[in-house]
């Protein structure tokens, strides 16, 4: 069955053909990718061919220092759509609907809707499989397209036989495909058909767009010619392959996603490389597509008159720290690329190196439209920075992920970190009564990687205010009594 065949556009064209007394109202293009982790490049590998993020990038504020609040798909969307850690939520696993958890919560684009937006859902938004309910339908003015499946469902659309598969490492596939064969190749036509759309309805309420991309997710599939811009002997193997000395055994996991399919034997260097060569192919993959949409603004010229948010749901591990993919809270796992683009051009090209968080969008978003909050937020407006991108601020940013990384049931342990600019600080602290069972401590002035837990060697006043600015959002306690 095919899930995602491209969808007429008559029905969206006359969805935009209503007018309201919010039409003068920033448009906004909301677009979200999954597991693209932030090195020194900030866009998801320093050797990442990235023309379209580049050419975004040159119009937008760039968070240096964006994190999200749990490495993973469910807990991380569900709090940035909300606005809410996923402690208010409670959502820390991959079933909990958002519904079931907070029925009756405002999320960011049905908060659009509710103002007079005229709000659309193309692609990986809401978490997209193993809850009851099918991503958030009260959230949009009409029904989502292409939310809704595995990413392993991700197959060839063609209308023939599939051309040989040229790649040999575990869930990976390099076929010579067009673009549109592939989700995120239809979710831009798609998405840049709306877009051209509303540019034809200039009477139409504004526009809230939200275009999520499913790569550079497993399986790395990207369309060959993606693989063809990399050449395989170039791409280099995890810098720091080994466990950080002295981490505790909680902040490991078993790397499930890829080392499953690896079998007992494990990877083979040369299966390491092509990985990180597929993951690199993913990431130059959504980049086109992110390309189609900004020329499909440009050409419109609704892009003197549009917002353009870029961010991830949480980083990834290739190799790196002995993990492969994410629930960890490491650096690799909790940093996230974060770009916000302003139609005044606001901070353009300049990168802004205080922690912020993926909480914080809610907020902020609100605040650029002129939208009422509709209650508590736990996230702060990024408008103050988006200003004055390099103001000297203390901000940190919080992460935290339980144990198991996919429990049943309640998790056993939450591992709970803080962000400074110089150090994270985490704690692994029993579910039930908040016992802390272990600690670490990394210092980033020595270097990107976590290759050694120092919390031992810190002075005790430095370690008295990591403990203090890590209980400003996770306080003493077990979770039990906090229902």
């Amino acid at each position: 069955m095919n899930r995602f065949a491209l969808p007429p556009v008559c029905l969206l064209l006359s969805c935009l053909s209503a007018s309201c007394s919010a039409a003068d109202r920033p448009h906004v293009l909301f677009v979200a990718v999954d597991d693209m982790r932030c090195d020194a490049a900030c866009y998801g590998h320093d050797t990442a061919i990235t023309p379209s993020l580049d050419r975004l990038a040159r119009s937008a504020v760039l968070f240096q220092r964006a994190y999200c609040q749990q490495a993973l798909c469910n807990p991380s969307r569900a709090s940035l759509l909300t606005g809410l850690r996923p402690d208010s939520l409670r959502i820390w696993n991959l079933t909990r609907g958002l519904r079931d958890a907070r029925p009756e919560i405002v999320t960011l684009p049905q908060l659009f809707r509710q103002q007079g937006y005229f709000t659309q859902g193309i692609g990986k938004i809401f978490h997209n499989w193993r809850t009851a309910l099918k991503g958030d339908p009260d959230s949009w003015s009409v029904p989502a397209q292409y939310h809704f499946a595995r990413h392993d469902d991700d197959q060839p659309l063609l209308p023939g036989e599939s051309p040989p598969d040229l790649a040999t490492a575990p869930r990976c596939h390099r076929l010579a495909v067009p673009d549109t064969a592939y989700f995120d190749g239809r979710i831009a036509a798609t998405a840049a058909d709306v877009i051209r759309a509303r540019a034809t309805a200039p009477d139409a309420e504004p526009l809230f767009l939200a275009v999520g991309f499913w790569k550079p997710h497993l399986p790395f599939n990207a369309p060959a010619r993606y693989w063809d811009m990399y050449e395989r002997s170039e791409i280099s193997l995890p810098k720091f392959a080994g466990k950080p000395d002295r981490a505790p055994a909680f902040a490991f996991h078993d790397s499930r996603e890829i080392l499953r399919a690896a079998g007992r034997q494990g990877l083979t260097l040369g299966q390491v490389r092509e990985l990180r060569h597929g993951y690199l192919a993913g990431i130059s993959y959504l980049d086109a597509q992110l390309g189609l949409l900004l020329d499909a603004l440009e050409q419109t010229h609704m892009r003197d008159n549009t917002i353009i948010v870029f961010w991830s749901d949480h980083g990834f591990h290739l190799g790196e720290n002995s993990l492969w993919c994410k629930t960890s809270n490491f650096e690799r796992d909790a940093r996230v690329p974060l770009l916000i683009s302003l139609p005044d051009g606001r901070g353009a090209g300049q990168v802004c190196p205080v922690p912020v968080e993926l909480v914080d969008l809610y907020p902020t978003l609100a605040e650029l439209c002129g939208l009422p909050l509709p209650g508590e937020t736990d996230g702060v407006s990024l408008v103050p920075l988006l200003n004055r991108p390099r103001q000297p601020l203390d901000r940190c940013a919080w992460t935290q992920h339980p144990r198991p990384a996919y429990y049943k049931g309640q998790p056993e342990v939450m591992g709970v970190s803080v962000r400074t600019a110089q150090m994270r600080y985490t704690e692994w602290r029993d579910f039930e009564t908040g016992r802390v069972l272990a600690r670490e401590a990394y210092d980033y002035q020595r270097g990107f990687g976590e290759r050694e837990n120092i919390v031992d060697e810190l002075p005790a006043d430095m370690l008295t205010k990591l403990q203090q600015r890590l209980c400003e959002k996770f306080p003493p306690g077990g979770y039990a009594r906090r229902e």
